[in-house]
């Protein structure tokens, strides 16, 4: 039997597109692996808006001014059927090497969940598809070296059903185990990609999924999120006290509260024993907040 957690994923609740680009930026290295080149060290992922057209690419490598490799990448990522995909990416590309003439090679890939999701074939596209920089990568067709690689199994990860995923997940965090360089990062990479397959699920599911223990964790995600999870708590015991202490609280100093820190909100949690009336907490909250 499946984990009852497993059934609770749903392939709309996973910001997919975003969460790929929070990887790529986040490890670059990922991308390079995926396109099977050397790991450049001269590339920061951004997205670039166009001056004068209000016009954004979400993905673009960029490489460093310095860098021996002076090939702009362009990502796109679809993970649902768009029929407009080839003429927004060209026209992107397009527009970018028309405001940046100083560009000296560029190289665009196409990374699908399925071939399925290919756009009709359009004659007037087929000979930009045919250049040689410009690639298309299908993650239900992965090359040959996709078995060992790290990248291919986060990539394939992400779309994984709910039944597979915490065991390919666990396959990862082995072997991010034994790269000590980037054990850290890779591991982070899992456990960011599995709260996003499972946003319903609670830290301590995640952990289980996983094979980890909460406590036994030290990245950055978890120690994160603990902290996230004390706050929640103190901001819902909080504003508890404070529906005892001067009533129904508005809606407007609900966020402002939502929005405090934890020293902040330890210290409204020790004012509310004085405060008499509904003033008393605006005031309050005026001293301590930057409204």
């Amino acid at each position: 039997m499946p984990h009852q957690a497993q059934k609770r994923c749903s392939s709309s609740a996973v910001k997919t597109d975003s969460l790929y680009y929070k990887i790529f930026a986040a490890t670059p290295r990922i991308f390079f692996e995926l396109i099977d080149r050397p790991v450049s060290k001269d590339h920061r992922f951004d997205s670039v808006e166009v001056k004068q057209t209000a016009f954004r690419i979400d993905g673009v490598f960029l490489p460093e001014p310095t860098a021996n490799d002076p090939t702009v990448y362009f990502v796109e990522v679809q993970f649902q059927p768009d029929e407009t995909l080839y003429q927004r990416l060209f026209a992107e590309i397009a527009l970018f090497l028309k405001h940046h003439p100083e560009t000296q090679g560029w190289q665009a890939v196409v990374l699908l969940a399925r071939r399925s999701f290919e756009p009709p074939k359009s004659p007037a596209y087929a000979p930009f598809l045919n250049l040689p920089n410009v690639s298309r990568l299908y993650l239900d067709e992965p090359p040959a070296f996709a078995d060992a690689s790290f990248a291919w199994g986060l990539m394939r990860l992400i779309v994984a059903s709910a039944e597979r995923a915490p065991e390919q997940a666990q396959r990862l965090m082995q072997t991010a185990a034994s790269e000590p360089a980037e054990r850290t990062a890779l591991i982070e990479l899992v456990e960011t990609t599995m709260i996003y397959k499972f946003p319903e699920l609670g830290l301590e599911e995640i952990a289980k999924m996983l094979g980890i223990a909460t406590e036994a964790s030290q990245t950055r995600v978890f120690q994160e999120g603990r902290a996230e999870g004390r706050a929640e708590e103190g901001q819902a015991l909080v504003i508890k006290q404070l529906k005892h202490k001067v009533g129904e609280v508005p809606e407007k100093q609900t966020d402002l509260i939502g929005s405090l820190p934890l020293d902040k909100l330890e210290s409204l949690g020790e004012a509310l024993l004085d405060f008499e009336t509904a003033l008393d907490l605006d005031n309050w909250l005026q001293t301590n907040t930057s409204v």
